[in-house]
């Protein structure tokens, strides 16, 4: 069974199957650290499931808001125009938190905090906190996970 593991403190995402290592990831998790509470930038810790795959078939630089295509492909003239927006491109995975009381429900639900692995401008570091409270990742490695992990697929992060 296909699973997935965050390490916040080495920024990887680890591909699982039975245990066994298949693939690593470096991203970028939360400038702000680990941590459950609704509006802390933080990235939520424990156990987790994909909640919803979106953005199949959109290309890659594709710009959500709220989960959907704007219409706009990501771009340093884009950027310069709004330099505020947290840039979530190409895919996602909504994810949605298992364990009540640290991750699902009440103030600290990952799925009403909108948490997500997604993908990110390319010129975005990876290995380095930088998010606010989701997990990025290059838009070429969120494809090929985006292509091989299924919805319902675990998400441990720690």
């Amino acid at each position: 069974m296909i699973s997935l593991e965050v390490d916040i403190d080495k920024q990887m995402l680890t591909v699982l199957d039975n245990g066994k290592i298949l693939r690593s990831y470096l991203v970028s998790t939360a400038k702000n650290g680990a941590g459950e509470m609704i509006n802390s930038e933080k990235t939520p810790r424990g156990t987790h499931v994909i909640r919803a795959k979106i953005g199949e078939g959109e290309a890659v630089n594709t710009v959500f808001v709220g989960r959907r295509p704007t219409g706009e492909v990501y771009s340093q003239a884009l950027r310069a125009q709004f330099p505020d927006r947290d840039w979530i491109l190409t895919r996602i995975f909504w994810l949605s938190g298992k364990e009540q009381g640290l991750n699902r429900f009440g103030e600290v639900d990952t799925m009403k905090r909108y948490i997500y692995i997604h993908g990110t401008p390319d010129d975005v570091l990876m290995g380095f906190p930088g998010s606010r409270g989701c997990i990025r990742m290059r838009n070429s490695e969120i494809i090929e996970l985006f292509n091989t992990v299924p919805a319902g697929t675990q998400v441990t992060i720690k």
